[in-house]
């Protein structure tokens, strides 16, 4: 332990040398910048900052790369929480509490709690990366296909439980996601499926079409209908800092964010989506009343927003320890592990302790940049709200368009776009919730592939899965989050009547 803390001493005291520091700055404003942009995610941004990093030295360039990957990761719930347009599937979460504060006039909070909330699970994630790499890096090993496809059930049936008052109506949303997954080439044998014959779906439905038709344009729908019946009301003035109160209530959803996102980010391929989905289910099924998520709840902001970030983290600890990437985003950095001639790996620790060091230190550094950075900004974001909604609404179609087109370069992308519009508006019409269709979307090939890798392993008998501890862990815990919200509703209708009695 005292040879960790010296060599973490040591990562800092490199890091905070001047012009690592500069490094460091450029990377957090770079990356918030970036990650406000839907379509580009964390992996792209790095990406964009690979011609960069080549004349810098190592450290220099892994510092910036951690740097620009903790600024992504704040920057995309900016533009969720202020319009309702998410850049990557870990900012779609923020859309449901975050824009409703922001209706509300408290899109100040919404984004303090969320760079407060991105501060605290970073600092958590980065003493979980610096004490428990390697032991946890061993326990994502024995993570195969039979508990990665049980822990993507429990997702969805944690996510579908509590989104929605009308469990039939989630489901079906689930469904609805689940259905788009499969559009397009056989993850394993290539047949191509439901595409009718179009180019267009032969590698499916693109995530950001889905994503930002049913958030964005859907939110741009319901408000043009009520600008023409003249009945959006007047401008709020919305409170740009965040009351101590509301700190105190969302302080409990920070750290178990942080901590749930670091644990589900060390497994490799969970990524950060899933982590704040998660989050989300938990802080709802904890709260007092959890009907009231969706209208506009801090902790719907700060446990997910926290999850996220530290997830983002905890997939270094594979990559780290392994030199396998937890993530899409990791294995861009492998990628520059390598350009720079860094082999990741159990000997890394040993070999290179300059470069981990530094960038567990980079990875702190770049939150407290962020705090430093973000909350002064707030007023100044906040004056997007301020904008004529006949300027605001076109704004959004615009950049959703533009999010949209620049992921793929296809034409079709934005079609789907505007179909999932149409589509989003009238669930919301019909009281259908968006969310689980996402995370359908996004686990719907994951959970085929792991499906068919097990049924592989065990020669087509499912009920081999059940000798897995791990596997029966995250049964239990589906069948009970799917039950959970009817278990308490008749708990608390119970209570409810008998203090009526009582009276």
């Amino acid at each position: 332990m005292t040879n960790t803390w010296e060599l973490l001493l040591q990562g800092f005291a490199v890091a905070f040398q001047v012009k690592y520091i500069l490094y460091a700055i450029t990377g957090c404003f770079l990356g918030t910048v970036i990650g406000v942009l839907p379509g580009v995610g964390s992996a792209g941004a790095l990406a964009m900052m690979l011609p960069i990093i080549f004349k810098l030295d190592p450290t220099g360039a892994v510092m910036m790369l951690a740097a620009t990957y903790t600024g992504v990761m704040y920057g995309g719930s900016t533009a969720s929480i202020l319009l309702r347009v998410p850049g990557d599937t870990s900012a779609v979460v923020a859309c449901l509490d975050g824009h409703e504060m922001a209706r509300q006039g408290r899109a100040g909070p919404a984004l303090c709690i969320a760079a407060i909330g991105s501060y605290i699970a970073g600092t958590i994630a980065v003493v979980g990366l610096m004490l428990l790499a390697p032991p946890l890096a061993e326990l994502a090993l024995q993570f195969t296909a039979p508990e990665y496809l049980m822990l993507y059930v429990f997702g969805l049936t944690a996510v579908a439980s509590f989104a929605s008052d009308s469990l039939i109506k989630a489901l079906m949303s689930m469904c609805l996601g689940l259905m788009i997954a499969t559009v397009g080439e056989d993850i394993m044998t290539g047949i191509r499926r439901y595409t009718f014959g179009h180019e267009a779906l032969w590698d499916g439905i693109a995530f950001l079409a889905v994503t930002l038709g049913l958030f964005a344009v859907s939110e741009v729908l319901v408000n043009a209908k009520k600008l023409r019946e003249d009945s959006l009301g007047k401008v709020l003035e919305h409170r740009i800092y965040i009351k101590l109160s509301e700190v105190k209530e969302s302080i409990g959803a920070i750290f178990r964010g942080g901590t749930i996102g670091f644990l589900i980010g060390v497994l490799p391929g969970a990524g950060a989506g899933i982590t704040s989905f998660v989050s989300y289910s938990i802080e709802r099924q904890m709260h007092e009343t959890p009907e009231k998520f969706g209208t506009g709840v801090i902790q719907g902001v700060a446990g997910p927003e926290s999850a996220n970030n530290a997830a983002s983290a905890g997939s270094f600890v594979p990559m780290l320890a392994l030199g396998v990437p937890g993530s899409a985003t990791t294995a861009v950095m492998l990628g520059a592990f390598l350009i720079l001639e860094i082999d990741a790996g159990p000997m890394l620790f040993q070999e290179r302790p300059d470069i981990v060091w530094s960038l567990i230190a980079a990875l702190y550094i770049g939150n407290v940049i962020l705090l430093i950075l973000n909350l002064p900004m707030i007023g100044v974001f906040v004056q997007i709200l301020k904008l004529p909604m006949r300027l605001l609404l076109p704004l959004i179609i615009v950049i959703s368009i533009t999010g949209v087109y620049l992921s793929d370069g296809l034409v079709w992308s934005i079609s789907f776009l505007l179909l999932f519009g149409c589509v989003g508006y009238y669930m919301r019409v019909y009281g259908f919730p968006l969310a689980p269709v996402i995370l359908g979307r996004v686990l719907g090939l994951k959970m085929e592939l792991s499906y068919r890798q097990s049924m592989v392993m065990t020669q087509g008998d499912i009920w081999l899965l059940l000798e897995r501890p791990i596997v029966i862990i995250f049964l239990i815990l589906s069948i009970v989050s799917l039950f959970l919200p009817q278990i308490l509703a008749r708990i608390t209708g119970e209570r409810k009547v008998v203090l009526d009695d009582d009276d």
